[in-house]
């Protein structure tokens, strides 16, 4: 693990980023659950902030929070008022905030995955071969980095938590199960899917493989306090409703859009959550 302690260090405090508007406008908080390294957060999430602003005439102010841990206290204690956070995160603060739209992108559309990953020469090819391996996982809230392939272990009769030897991430970030894979540091590790080259800079080519794609969540969600007036709320949600595919705010988030949806849509991860 020694290995990646300087990467480390981009993980450990917070920006924020305010944009100009009109004189004593209303004043909002926005997060995104801190799955990459603060830079990468910053970049998809401050061209929202600066656009919502604009179009709603409100001061929006991204923040970023160190790990999940931090994002969900903040999401409980009402520093962050509007969030984009995996399913899984959505419905631990759900008695605090509200889904108003869902993410859309790629051919899962509404829906998103984990993939497991190793080195090529690791000699893991099948998800039975994880048995009495040592993985690294982004985080146990993690919904593409842990839950959707806890889901599929299950399928195949294992359970990462008595079967495996579990680790987790540094800072909850993707790129550090990546780096951990690559260098030997542990046999496999959990990310989700679209995050499979957000580490090549610092990989060496060709050093990690999908081993298998892993079971489908339904996507993102954005949301906001419950607590915020009602026209606060619609004009967001109006706001993002209007982005399309060729806006840079989506290119940023690496998203094809957003669909408005509602608490029910994130009822399975309840279930699950309750297992």
């Amino acid at each position: 693990m020694k290995k990646i302690l300087l990467l480390l260090v981009l993980s450990v405090f917070l920006f924020c980023s305010v944009y100009p508007v009109s004189a004593g406008a209303e004043s909002y908080t926005l997060s995104m659950l801190p799955r990459f390294f603060p830079k990468k957060i910053k970049s998809m999430i401050d061209p929202l902030a600066e656009y919502l602003s604009q179009k709603t005439g409100l001061s929006i102010k991204a923040v970023l929070t160190k790990d999940f841990a931090e994002y969900e206290k903040s999401i409980k204690n009402s520093s962050i008022d509007i969030g984009y956070e995996n399913p899984l995160v959505y419905v631990k603060v759900s008695q605090v905030h509200e889904v108003s739209a869902m993410a859309i992108k790629g051919a899962g559309g509404n829906r998103f995955r984990g993939i497991i990953i190793a080195r090529p020469d690791s000699g893991i090819e099948t998800i039975k071969d994880l048995k009495h391996k040592t993985i690294m996982i982004v985080g146990k809230t993690s919904a593409a980095g842990f839950l959707s392939q806890k889901i599929s272990l299950a399928d195949n009769g294992l359970d990462p938590d008595t079967d495996c030897i579990i680790e987790v991430a540094p800072g909850n970030k993707q790129e550090n199960v990546i780096i951990a894979v690559s260098i030997g540091d542990v046999d496999a590790g959990f990310i989700r899917e679209s995050a499979f080259n957000v580490a090549d800079k610092y990989i060496r080519p060709g050093s990690i493989a999908v081993v298998t794609t892993c079971a489908w969540l339904p996507n993102w969600a954005f949301s906001m306090n419950r607590t915020l007036p009602d026209r606060v709320k619609i004009k967001i949600t109006n706001a993002l409703l209007q982005l399309n595919t060729k806006n840079q705010v989506l290119k940023a988030m690496g998203l094809d859009g957003f669909q408005k949806t509602g608490d029910s849509s994130y009822d399975i991860m309840r279930s699950l959550l309750n297992d």
